[in-house]
């Protein structure tokens, strides 16, 4: 059946009238497809795991739409849920994870920093599958240098490093990221010598070559770590400039 009427006020619908992103239901206008999953997400709690899943899809479609403010909402909302309801901790996890992308593309840094740190440390104990752990360890990082603690970062990824190599190997796209990450934390931190950035050069020529190898030279990744390499480059070459004067 076609929806002729907006989901939210009963409205009629024009033929062109926009879409959930996750869901497809109609609306008149953004308004009232906002305020229809506020609504949703206010009701009272049945069905337990299609309802989560429900609020899940709600949220990342939020998110993919750039609406992170109710998307956080959602996902707050998902995540109090899951505790009610016994989720396994792995799941508590998974929420935590899209509530601190949340902060993080809020420009919340600090709170996605602290309950990052929280994911890793969890994910640690319980002793999640590598390719989990090392995303965790990878939006640490990325965090770490969002709040000018290139230094722990730099640290941190030495100390990770030989193991993501060791449990995904070397061409996996997460330890490609970790240590393009690692490049920044040299170029950036606080007292960075020369010898630092020729490091951080060095790797990320690497990385480039490696990546324009693996996923072509218009990837998304190819570009991001073309872009760290010139930026590092320059960092180089202020130095050498400045010794020469």
């Amino acid at each position: 059946m076609i929806l002729t009427t907006c989901a939210a006020c009963a409205a009629p619908l024009a033929h062109d009238a926009p879409r959930c992103v996750r869901c497809k239901t109609r609306y008149c206008n953004a308004t009232c497809q906002h305020d229809h999953w506020k609504t949703y997400v206010g009701r009272p709690e049945t069905g337990g795991q299609v309802r989560q899943m429900a609020m899940n899809l709600l949220g990342a479609g939020l998110s993919e739409a750039y609406h992170f403010e109710d998307a956080l909402t959602v996902l707050e909302a998902e995540l109090a849920m899951k505790r009610r309801l016994g989720s396994s901790e792995q799941n508590i996890l998974v929420a935590q994870t899209n509530i601190a992308l949340c902060y993080y593309k809020l420009g919340r840094h600090q709170e996605a920093l602290d309950l990052r740190r929280e994911i890793y440390a969890r994910g640690l104990a319980l002793g999640v599958p590598s390719k989990d752990l090392f995303i965790d360890v990878l939006n640490l990082s990325w965090s770490m240098k969002e709040c000018g603690l290139c230094a722990e970062s730099k640290s941190f990824l030495r100390e990770q490093l030989p193991a993501a190599r060791r449990a995904l190997g070397a061409d996996h796209d997460t330890v490609i990221q970790l240590r393009w990450q690692h490049a920044d934390a040299l170029r950036l931190s606080d007292g960075a010598s020369r010898d630092d950035v020729v490091e951080a050069v060095t790797l990320l020529e690497e990385l480039s070559r490696t990546t324009q190898r693996i996923y072509g030279t218009s990837h998304p990744l190819a570009n991001d770590i073309r872009n760290a390499l010139g930026w590092a480059r320059e960092t180089l070459a202020a130095f050498d400039t400045s010794t020469s004067k």
